[in-house]
């Protein structure tokens, strides 16, 4: 539980299809934190369609304090096969940003957490901006490690179509 709150103050709860506005509202939030404004395409309508329809592609927790949403996590499944095991990957984690330093980031990667050992799952892993400092430490401080040696590789558009024509 978040720094001075009771129980009756705050929850982690599963989105529904109701909460696309305000997924979408913490996308934005986040996209604007990171300097990334200009690449989301995401509405209200994809994010029902991708999240809450017949197979949904990820799930979303809300963090609420005094039944006002205050962050979110945005997660999905993956798979180890080193381990053989499934996985989280936490897709994204957004606190507002007069809600930091108060213990929900924390309580929603617990809640993460919980859920992953529950699941059987191996790891619950998740990427960082190189110069997000203060995630970085945050992540650190719960016992994170940061991978060494791996680069993150994606392709996007054109580069993705061409492939796929391939």
């Amino acid at each position: 539980m978040p720094n001075n709150t009771s129980d009756s103050d705050f929850k982690i709860r599963a989105a529904t299809k109701q909460d696309c506005a305000t997924i979408l509202h913490f996308i934005t939030l986040l996209a604007e934190y990171e300097k990334l404004a200009h690449e989301v395409v995401a509405d209200t309508d994809k994010l029902a369609a991708t999240l809450f329809g017949d197979k949904p592609s990820a799930e979303v927790v809300i963090a609420e304090y005094q039944d006002q949403a205050v962050g979110f996590a945005l997660y999905f499944t993956n798979y180890s096969t080193f381990l053989a095991q499934p996985g989280i990957y936490l897709e994204d984690l957004f606190v507002e940003t007069s809600m930091r330093g108060k213990g929900f980031g924390k309580a929603l990667l617990t809640h993460l957490a919980k859920l992953a050992v529950a699941r059987h799952c191996g790891r619950l892993e998740w990427s960082v901006l190189d110069w997000n400092q203060p995630a970085i430490d945050f992540y650190r401080s719960l016992g994170a490690e940061p991978m060494d040696g791996w680069t993150v590789n994606r392709l996007t558009g054109a580069a993705l179509t061409n492939l796929a024509a391939a």
